[in-house]
């Protein structure tokens, strides 16, 4: 049974241009979510979005119904854009993201706060239980150990900056005005990157044009801010104009530019500032994130050896990931085995203390000595297939603990067994990952004795 499983989509920067993912981003990450909660056989739901990147998980009773919940977000995206992904392989990937080895920019840090604002979006949507809680926290401790243990951020490039840098190699910024619409974080990293780039003076709009002061404040240069409705004005007095904003509509159209003269226009933004006619006006050049691809590859070479680092890090981390899951399952299966003794072991014991009574008065003592030898026969009874259950989690043999969850099922067959059992239980096949989710349990909910007469090895 392919029960518990995740399944995720991706449309990225390294099969997609900006059009497809524009085409698989949602109206934004807590509509994606709620669209995915909605779908048939969804338990949990986590989305992420950036300029380079929409990608989305779900949780499902099975892979069919998670690649329908998927269906219904990244549909419209081109199939040779989008990267369907199985259990193992979308909690890897996501690890893989936070740590920055997916990013444009090889090692970047600002994946890393945009994965925890995506975790809090999901988080406050209801969307995560113990599956992705586990992953994800996983994916951000990697993430926080590879920026602090190796030097795979080290001088590191941001989007923004890499798009000052493109704007080098096309025109001589020294003595130039450049414009920054957006006074978001990728607005503030190319404003200052602008800033040391040699800019003359640099202008910030933004809707809310304290944000725009506050991101003028912050570099170096002669800068002032503006809100959005004096954009087009400010267009025509700057040579570079980088866009970076959140906006769902366009905000610069050919009309905007064109009384420009020579301009170059580089929009970061998802979905895109700049309406794709502005680039058929004359002496003005429009690049889209997709251009960013050959400026970071200088970046990237000298990163690589960190890489690698980064590589092996994720490799340790993500074994113990799939141990927690696998330790989970053995502990559901085996909570589900012993609380089915216990109720037997209950009954059987009261009867036998019934029929002992009837044949004269028992004293403590005694009592104590019938549930003791009761406690002592279940625990000993069940110590082999105890074992056999932590080796069979270890070993993948999902098949051997979803046998025993079904035989030892303290309702014995009714509805509750079914939809505990499909929850619980981790799916069979590989491919779909082993390591599925199921209810947390501690070892309180064993009994005493168990713990007592079981080995842990």
């Amino acid at each position: 049974m392919d029960a518990g499983v995740i399944c995720g989509s991706r449309v990225s920067h390294e099969r997609a241009c900006v059009e497809d993912i524009e085409d698989a981003a949602g109206e934004d990450v807590r509509a994606v979510i709620e669209t995915l909660l909605d779908a048939d056989g969804v338990s949990e739901a986590f989305a992420i979005q950036t300029c380079n990147r929409a990608e989305a998980y779900v949780v499902a009773d099975g892979v069919d119904l998670g690649k329908r919940a998927l269906e219904r977000v990244h549909g419209s995206a081109r199939e040779e854009a989008r990267v369907e992904m199985g259990h193992e392989e979308s909690l890897r990937h996501l690890i893989r993201v936070a740590a920055g080895l997916e990013s444009l920019v090889l090692g970047e840090d600002q994946i890393l706060g945009q994965f925890k604002r995506a975790i809090d979006v999901a988080r406050n949507a209801g969307a995560l239980g113990p599956t992705f809680e586990t992953g994800l926290t996983k994916a951000v401790h990697v993430g926080e150990r590879a920026r602090t243990e190796t030097a795979i951020n080290e001088g590191a490039t941001s989007i923004g900056s890499a798009a000052a840098r493109l704007a080098e190699t096309e025109v001589d910024l020294d003595g130039e005005t450049a414009l920054v619409v957006g006074a978001g974080e990728m607005g503030k990293l190319a404003a200052e990157a602008l800033a040391d780039a040699g800019v003359a003076e640099l202008v910030v709009a933004n809707r809310t044009i304290p944000h725009a002061e506050h991101v003028a404040k912050s570099v170096d240069v002669p800068a002032r801010a503006v809100g959005l409705d004096a954009v087009t004005e400010a267009v025509s007095d700057a040579g570079v104009v980088v866009t970076a904003t959140s906006t769902s509509e366009y905000l610069l159209g050919s009309d905007d530019v064109d009384d420009a003269g020579e301009t170059l226009v580089i929009d970061l933004a998802q979905p895109r500032d700049v309406h794709p006619e502005a680039a058929t006006v004359d002496e003005v050049v429009v690049h889209d994130i997709d251009a960013l691809e050959s400026v970071t590859e200088q970046t990237r070479a000298a990163r690589e050896s960190a890489a690698e680092e980064v590589e092996a890090m994720i490799d340790a981390e993500f074994d113990r990931l799939l141990d927690a899951y696998k330790r989970r399952q053995a502990d559901a299966a085996i909570s589900t085995m012993y609380e089915a003794a216990e109720q037997v072991k209950a009954r059987e014991v009261d009867t036998a203390l019934t029929r002992l009574e009837s044949q004269g008065e028992l004293t403590d003592e005694q009592r104590e000595t019938v549930e003791a030898m009761a406690d002592a026969l279940v625990g000993q009874l069940l110590s082999v297939p105890t074992k056999s259950l932590r080796d069979a989690a270890i070993e993948d043999d999902w098949s051997t603990i979803q046998t025993a969850m079904a035989l030892f099922d303290p309702d014995f067959g009714s509805s509750r067994s079914s939809v505990s059992g499909q929850r619980e239980s981790a799916p069979a096949n590989a491919e779909a990952g082993s390591e599925a989710d199921a209810p947390e349990r501690s070892e309180g909910d064993v009994p005493q004795y168990v713990l007592e007469s079981v080995s842990d090895d």
